[in-house]
């Protein structure tokens, strides 16, 4: 007997964790600036990632570790003046909680109370106990990310898929149930086998949202830039393009270009 799908008129930890609990995948895309945000959160997506991401896909660096707070404050501010439904997540940028706990307590208090995002997103597991606990005993909430942690790529010196060896799943697993218990409310996987993501996902009680992590999670997540195809150097064989924007918009600007050079724009519709 199929279960009437629950209507959210907002989107809260607890609702992901019902979500888990009735079968229902959970939808997150990343979200960086006001007008983004509102389309995405107009179309229904249930989680808006503040990803560090912001890094690459705004500012145009290599890597995720360039990022500050301040920025990350920012971006998350635009997000949340744009919702109405959705849970913004908000990436605690590299440098800002893997050395001292009171410093990640500092950070995150200072995105919830700056940016007025819901909850906060860390990288690692056992690595990071001290800060994750600090954290969730002020009432903030946590969200978790193993696998592939881009904040660690010099460490990892690869993006490549990550736990494909015993050990480093074993090791994983353990971060996964160490989270859940430590209280965490969902956690993210990524580029992971689907075999062990599927695992985990059975294995815990909180939300596995992946990426690259097969379809055995409780939910999804992408780049929004990637899936609209306004990026398209970036080719993982996880990422669906939904469209491909950067040939339209390509030949939009074009169109603008030669328009003008050719004094067809503004034509007398379009001036006063």
């Amino acid at each position: 007997m199929s279960v009437a799908k629950k209507q959210y008129k907002r989107i809260t930890v607890k609702s992901l964790v019902e979500m888990k609990a009735n079968g229902e995948k959970i939808s997150m895309l990343t979200a960086y600036d006001y007008t983004m945000a509102k389309i995405l959160d107009g179309a229904g997506v249930d989680v808006l990632l503040v990803g560090d991401s912001a890094s690459n896909v705004m500012a145009g660096h290599e890597t995720t570790l360039p990022i500050t707070l301040d920025q990350m404050i920012y971006h998350a501010s635009s997000v949340v003046r744009a919702i109405e439904r959705c849970l913004v997540v908000v990436d605690l940028p590299f440098g800002s909680y893997q050395s001292d706990p009171k410093e990640a307590l500092r950070s995150a208090i200072r995105i919830m109370k700056e940016s007025g995002g819901h909850s906060i997103k860390l990288e690692g597991g056992r690595e990071i106990k001290e800060s994750i606990k600090r954290i969730l005993n002020a009432g903030i909430p946590v969200m978790g990310h193993l696998g592939l942690t881009p904040q660690s790529i010099y460490k990892f010196g690869t993006y490549s898929v990550r736990a494909k060896e015993e050990e480093e799943a074993e090791k994983l697993m353990e971060d996964a149930l160490l989270l859940e218990r430590l209280g965490c409310f969902a956690l993210v996987l990524e580029k992971v086998p689907a075999d062990l993501a599927k695992k985990v996902a059975e294995s815990i009680s909180i939300p596995v949202i992946g990426i690259g992590a097969g379809n055995g999670v409780d939910g999804q997540v992408l780049v929004t830039h990637d899936m609209l195809g306004m990026t398209h150097e970036f080719n993982p064989r996880f990422l669906r393009r939904y469209l491909d924007l950067y040939t339209e918009m390509t030949s939009a600007f074009e169109r603008y270009v030669a328009d003008v050079k050719s004094k067809d724009f503004p034509s007398e519709d379009e001036q006063y």
